[in-house]
């Protein structure tokens, strides 16, 4: 199948985002979003992204206007009907995504391919809500979308090969760089990734390194761009701490508990950059 056009529910940091990969790459969106207010937001998002491109020279005024045309915005879910692929990118909400893929799957022709950016609910159980579960995949695009060139494309258990293989050609056609993965919590990244920072937590409480030390150690030693202590701060303790527990009930295995200090720093609500203070202030 040749995906021309793509719909994105949501238009946030992440919906826009990939809206943006899309316009550059040559696919025409629909970004839908639940009010008007939030897809000028988005819109906006995407022109302000696209002016930085053109100051650092990576693209041209003419390609900046080419990019926006081929961007349509809209609040109702009827104008996403020539789109071959629809990417949910709403919040990380169970209920909020199985709302949003059955309306989806009503209303779209048989033959479109529903996504979902995901960053952790199963795509087997996503997919087992639709009458297309064949042609139900995830498509896990990594913050921020137009500069991270990976992108996780989860297979449920009832993913087609011909849903898998054109799913991993549109991203390819993005620039992108696509790995398959099975689906199952965390996926790859994340599965790797948290853990790793809940142990930097565990390295701190027991007192082995200051904070600084621990992700210099990790930078230099592992080659890492970003200490994991820092990283904690970045994507939010509570977000790093709510997935530890998403591991530690799917797979039940005690490797994933958290570690004490994360969970009372979450309940003395410092979360991180979000609220100006985690393990580093800001």
């Amino acid at each position: 199948m040749d995906i021309t056009t793509v719909g994105i529910i949501g238009a946030g940091t992440m919906g826009n985002g990939i809206a943006q990969a899309c316009a550059v790459s040559g696919i025409n969106v629909v970004m839908v979003d639940i009010s008007d207010a939030a897809v000028a937001k988005g819109i906006a998002t995407v022109s302000g992204s696209l002016d930085r491109l053109i100051k650092k020279e990576k693209i041209t005024a003419d390609d900046k206007a080419a990019a926006m045309a081929r961007i349509q915005v809209s609040t109702r879910y009827d104008d996403l009907k020539g789109a071959q692929l629809v990417i949910e990118a709403a919040t990380e909400n169970y209920d909020l995504k199985v709302k949003i893929v059955k309306q989806l799957d009503a209303m779209l022709a048989p033959e479109v391919i529903i996504a979902s950016n995901t960053s952790s609910i199963s795509i087997t159980k996503l997919a087992a809500v639709t009458g297309r579960a064949d042609k139900f995949i995830g498509m896990h695009f990594f913050n921020p979308v137009p500069m991270m060139a990976l992108v996780e494309i989860i297979r449920g258990l009832q993913t087609s090969d011909a849903t898998h293989a054109a799913v991993h050609a549109m991203a390819t056609a993005l620039g992108k760089t696509p790995i398959t993965v099975k689906n199952a919590p965390g996926f790859v990244v994340n599965r790797i990734l948290v853990p790793m920072i809940n142990e930097a937590f565990f390295v701190l409480a027991e007192g082995l390194a200051t904070p600084e030390d621990i992700d210099a150690g990790m930078k230099l030693g592992c080659n890492q761009p970003i200490g994991p202590l820092a990283l904690a701060d970045m994507v939010g303790l509570d977000v790093c701490l709510a997935v530890m527990e998403v591991y530690l009930s799917e797979f039940g295995d005690s490797k994933y508990r958290a570690c004490p200090l994360l969970k009372e720093m979450v309940a003395a609500g410092r979360l991180g950059r979000k609220t100006g203070q985690g393990v580093y202030t800001y």
